[in-house]
Parts: C-alpha cells; structure tokens; sequence
C-alpha cells in the first residue's frame, strides 16, 4: 500500500523559507519518478518540481532559481527547500509518485499516488 505522508508546511512572510518533506513507503522508493504538486481553490494542480530514479530534475518556470527538489533514497523522503518566497507561492503542496516513469515530468496525469497535502501560505 502506498503511502505518502508530508509536513513542513506553514505561513511565512514573502522573501522567506520553508522546507517541505514527503515521507514514502509502500512501493520501490529508489527508483521512482517523485514530484511537488500545488493547487489553489479553483485551479488546476500545477507542477512545481519533479525527481526521477537517475536524479535529474524538472522545474516550473515560476519556481526556478528559488526551489530545490531531493530524494534521499536511505530515508525514502522527498523534499522541497523553497527561498524567496512570494504570496503567489501560496497553495496547497502535494508529494506524488508515479510509476512506469523514466524521467522527470509536471505534468499531473503521470502521477498516480497522492499525499494529504500541506498548507503554505506566504503574506506580503
């Protein structure tokens, strides 16, 4: 059973950090393709940051520069470290796995394991 589990979430001013982890268990950690997901009320969830096996990554544009991804495959955790931060930043922030995936995408529909989600939220 897979399972995701994320904290780290909060409310920080904008030019801030926080760090967001994603804590897996349930399938081969070591080799999958993990992503950072957001959504506000409203719209679609968005693609912010994706690791794949070989450790390459993928950014959203509106994150590059400010946003770092990570797996650490001894702890099976996933993490996001997000500097700079600005009121746009503020979501829903959701860790995703998926499967049969080579290399590191955005988009959504790849992705077939879902966390709980964590709040940020980022005040000017």
């Amino acid at each position: 059973q897979v399972q995701l589990v994320e904290s780290g979430g909060g409310s920080v001013q904008a030019g801030g950090s926080l760090r967001l982890s994603c804590v897996a268990s349930g399938f081969t950690y070591s080799t999958a393709c993990m992503g950072w997901f957001r959504q506000v009320p409203g719209k679609p969830r968005e693609g912010v940051a994706a690791i794949d096996g070989d450790g390459r990554v993928r950014y959203a544009d509106s994150v590059k520069g400010r946003f770092t991804i990570s797996k650490d495959n001894a702890k099976n955790t996933l993490t996001l470290q997000m500097n700079s931060l600005v009121p746009e930043d503020t979501a829903m922030y959701y860790c995703a796995a998926a499967r049969g995936l080579d290399r590191a995408q955005l988009g959504a529909n790849w992705y077939t394991s879902w966390g709980q989600g964590t709040q940020v939220t980022v005040s000017s």
